[in-house]
């Protein structure tokens, strides 16, 4: 190896001691057995490791641990599981834990309503899970922090990004408040464009999207191209707002209304993780099928539908993949975001961050990728 590749964990291995205790053992602190620091100290002279002099300017102490922060409502969605392990996964190769973040939880101790923030470590298999009461400001337990899909009215959100550690976040935040160290971000306009285009060349002539309320850059970035790309391509696009994390239920109440109200819609692109079934479920109860080589008539199961209701092929599409867009009958066309990958890269640029491998306000791109399915 050479200095520039050993890391605190390599010793540590090597050593055959914890990550902490190697930085205690190097930095003279802790209760460290003068025979352990002796031995530590050995190993990493042996391995060439140098401490990064940028590393030690941010991360004043070290805790072994970064903090995770997820949207509100992220428990509910397939989504931001996938993504916190692929997180906790890349930051266990840096040899950190990943403590999650309550969601009412804030830097200094405390909130609006009163509550403080919350944080634990990984449990022993490796995913993240909340600890219990507050135990003093979130900087004082981690060395850097990951915050997922800020949104503006978030109010932990400014006391994260102004909590004296590095932070990266999933996604830009488009609050007024102190930006973050760095971010990784997806063209979430590129996306909603190629699916708008993609149900277009398929035949559609009048697309609707079921875009998310919110203040994430995710949510408005679709409602504004969904806007922008009508007014380009001279298309009508029937845009309906729905809950950032709505429910089957909830899609399929807004397709049914959309749908009874505007029979010419030919195509719905859901929005929210998980909730395109429930467009499904309201084109069989209109005697919609799906798809474009699809029968006019109406799917199995499906109650009849009004005779004003048009049996033309609706084409189905979702801005989020997972479980329920590739199991739905028909399988959904939707965009794969890559989650566990996502997180990694952003656990990656904040250990990069931490190790000074890489610059503050550094921005990365993280791909995504259509997948082209029966529904379309």
């Amino acid at each position: 190896m050479t200095s520039r590749t050993v890391t605190l964990l390599d010793v540590a291995r090597a050593a055959g001691v914890s990550k902490s205790t190697v930085s205690d053992a190097l930095q003279g602190s802790g209760r460290v057995a003068a025979a352990t620091r002796d031995r530590v100290r050995a190993v990493a002279e042996e391995l060439g490791y140098r401490p990064n002099s940028a590393a030690r300017r941010l991360r004043r102490s070290s805790t072994g641990a970064i903090g995770l922060h997820l949207p509100r409502t992220a428990t509910r969605l397939d989504y931001y599981m996938n993504l916190a392990f692929g997180a906790v996964e890349r930051a266990q190769e840096e040899g950190f834990d990943v403590m999650l973040l309550a969601p009412t939880g804030i830097a200094g101790g405390g909130d609006s309503r009163g509550s403080g923030d919350s944080a634990g470590p990984a449990s022993p298999a490796g995913t993240p899970s909340p600890a219990g009461p507050p135990s003093g400001p979130i900087a004082s337990r981690v060395d850097g922090l990951l915050v997922i899909d800020p949104e503006v009215d978030d109010s932990a959100v400014p006391g994260l990004l102004d909590a004296g550690v590095p932070v990266v976040t999933g996604e830009r935040y488009l609050g007024p408040t102190a930006a973050p160290t760095g971010a990784v971000i997806c063209d979430n306009a590129a996306s909603l464009t190629a699916l708008l285009d993609h149900v277009t060349e398929r035949g559609a002539r009048h697309p609707a999207v079921l875009a998310p309320a919110g203040t994430s850059a995710w949510a408005t970035a679709l409602r504004a191209t969904a806007d922008s790309w009508a007014r380009e391509r001279g298309v009508a696009v029937a845009l309906r707002t729905v809950p950032f994390a709505a429910t089957p239920g909830e899609a399929e109440e807004t397709t049914l209304a959309l749908l009874r109200t505007d029979p010419s819609v030919d195509a719905v692109i859901c929005a929210p993780d998980g909730a395109a079934p429930g467009v499904l479920r309201a084109a069989a109860t209109l005697g919609r099928p799906v798809g474009p080589g699809s029968l006019p008539t109406a799917a199995p199961h499906a109650r009849t539908a009004p005779a004003t209701y048009p049996r033309t092929p609706l084409l189905v599409a979702s801005c989020v993949d997972g479980t329920a867009t590739r199991s739905a009958e028909p399988p959904v066309t939707a965009v794969d975001l890559r989650p566990a990958a996502y997180g990694r890269a952003c656990a990656e640029l904040l250990c990069d961050i931490l190790a000074g491998r890489t610059t503050p306000d550094t921005v990365r791109r993280h791909a995504w990728a259509l997948e082209t399915r029966a529904s379309t």
